[in-house]
C-alpha cells in the first residue's frame, strides 16, 4: 500500500462522510436540497473509490474505508448530532479498527 492510495483512500472517506452528514441533517430539516448534495457526495465517493479498487483490490479497498468510514461517522454522530452507542456497538468498533490495522500490514498474500 503506497502514499497515493492512502491519500485517495482519505479524500474518498472525507466525501462519504459528507454525504453522510448531510444524509443525517436531511432527516433534520427536511430539505431536498440536502438530500440532493449528500446524493451528488455519494456519487463522486463511488467514483473515487473505482481507482482505489484499480489499485488496493476490491477487498482492501472496500474494507478499508468501510472500517474509516465506521469509526469517523461514530465520531460525528456523538459529537455533532448527540447519538450514543452501547458497549458492545463499541467492542464492534474496536474490532473494525483492528480489523483495519491487521489489512494495513505489507505483506503479500499466497496464492
Amino acid at each position: 500500500m503506497n502514499a497515493q492510495f492512502l491519500l485517495w483512500l482519505a479524500g474518498a472517506m472525507a466525501i462519504f462522510i459528507s454525504g453522510a452528514t448531510a444524509s443525517r441533517a436531511y432527516i433534520s430539516n427536511n430539505n431536498i436540497l440536502t438530500l440532493v448534495l449528500a446524493l451528488f457526495l455519494y456519487c463522486i465517493g463511488n467514483l473515487m473509490m473505482v481507482r482505489l479498487m484499480r489499485e488496493g483490490g476490491l477487498g482492501l479497498a472496500i474494507s478499508a474505508s468501510a472500517i474509516a468510514q465506521l469509526v469517523v461517522v461514530n465520531i460525528i454522530a456523538f459529537v455533532v448530532f448527540g447519538e450514543r452507542l452501547s458497549m458492545t456497538q463499541l467492542a464492534g468498533v474496536g474490532f473494525g479498527v483492528v480489523a483495519m490495522a491487521l489489512m494495513m500490514f505489507p505483506v503479500e498474500g499466497k496464492m
